[in-house]
Order: structure tokens, then sequence, then C-alpha cells
């Protein structure tokens, strides 16, 4: 599902929008980035039971809304110890109960969920991969476009490349993608162009894209933003 809301950054408003996914069967569930919308996730979990909220980052578009998603069951909330500064910039009276550790595992409706510390837009990054699903949930890790950015840029550039090189494009090519933003795609559709990036054409992408304006289509600056209520 897919919440959207404005972020404040440097006095212009733009509009952002998360995917929330949501993983189980007609009894249990797991919620990955509750983003900002609680009401809304909760419809769509109905009656299931939330047994854990997972953050993939702790920016305040991943975590705005774990809280009260996690305690109407009282679920636990995850997130990579390494993100919790970023964490504490939206909840400053609370810190999530499990600290995510690379290659943990979180059980749901019997499949399993692989954590795959996957730093670069945020140091805690994570990926949560499913074998049984075919599914990778890659947070700000990698998107349909290519390697997440943060307000048009890449905050630790060469840990995200060795993170999608080393981790992600490790998963067999029919691994579907579901991202923190955006479209779906697959590992074999990504995989090609994996050494433009590290001969740089991303960088030269993103200087292009700093001269023009648009919109923030893919998560918001570390510091400096407000997430409204729209």
């Amino acid at each position: 599902m897919v919440t959207e809301g404005v972020v404040d950054i440097d006095g212009t408003d733009q509009k952002v929008e998360n995917n929330t996914w949501i993983v189980g069967d007609d009894d249990e569930v797991i919620v990955i980035d509750a983003a900002r919308d609680a009401e809304k996730i909760l419809e769509q979990v109905g009656e299931r039971e939330v047994l854990a909220v997972i953050c993939t980052a702790g920016l305040p578009d991943h975590v705005s809304a774990a809280i009260e998603v996690a305690s109407r069951d009282e679920a636990v909330i995850a997130l990579h110890p390494k993100d919790k500064p970023l964490w504490r910039e939206t909840w400053r009276e609370t810190w999530p109960d499990i600290d995510m550790e690379d290659d943990g595992i979180f059980e749901v409706a019997d499949v399993q969920l692989d954590v795959m510390e996957t730093p670069g837009v945020t140091p805690g990054g994570v990926s949560l991969y499913c074998e049984a699903l075919k599914v990778v949930f890659s947070g700000e890790a990698l998107q349909a476009d290519g390697p997440g950015r943060l307000g048009g840029e890449y905050p630790a550039l060469a840990d995200q490349l060795t993170s999608i090189g080393g981790r992600l494009f490790t998963l067999p090519g029919e691994t579907r993608v579901l991202p923190a933003h955006g479209e779906e795609v697959t590992i074999a559709d990504l995989e090609p162009h994996f050494d433009d990036w590290v001969s740089g054409s991303l960088t030269r992408t993103a200087a292009a894209d700093d001269e023009s304006e648009g919109p923030l289509t893919d998560g918001t600056k570390i510091s400096g933003i407000k997430l409204g209520d729209d």
C-alpha cells in the first residue's frame, strides 16, 4: 500500500510517496516501513495480528507511524542500531524494541524474512529477503530507477554500491525488488546497469538533475526535513 505526505526541505513543500509492505496470512502479519498513516495501514491489516513493525531505515517517513501501528497488538519494532540517531529525530522519548543485525531472521505465516545490511542512504539501512516469496524488500537501497537517493543526493554512494553489488545482486534474477518508494522491478532488470553505476553514471545524472527543479520522488534528506500531515 502507498501513503503520501509533504516534506519541507529548505522551505519548499514536496510530496513524497512511501510504500508500506504487509507480509502475512489471514491470521498474522509483519508490517514493513509504517509510513505516516497508521489508520490506513491498520485498515489494511484488519483483524490480523501485527507481530512486528520493521523499519528498513530510521528516516521520518519510514518510522512515523511505527509506534501507533505496533501498539495496537503490542508488536515489537525493529531497527538497525546505526539508524537510532535518525529514529530519535522523530521519537525523542522511546526506542525500538529490537536491534536488527545482518543475517537476522523474522518469521511470519510460515515464511522467513532474512535481514541484509544494505547501508548507504542511511548507515543502518537494511533489506529483507524472502526466498519463499522470491522478493526482497529493498528499503532505500535499490529502487526501480537504480540506487535510492535522498533529496537527489547519494549520502554514501560507495557503501551503497557495495551493498547492492555484494548483497542484493547475489540474489536470483527473478527476485522481485519491492522498494520503499516507487514501482517494483526485478534483480535481472537492474543488474546489467551495475557496471555503469560503478563507473560514475549515477553522479553524472545526479549533477544534471540538480540543475532542474522537480518533485521529490525517492525519500527525504537526513537533516532539515519536516513531515506534514497532508
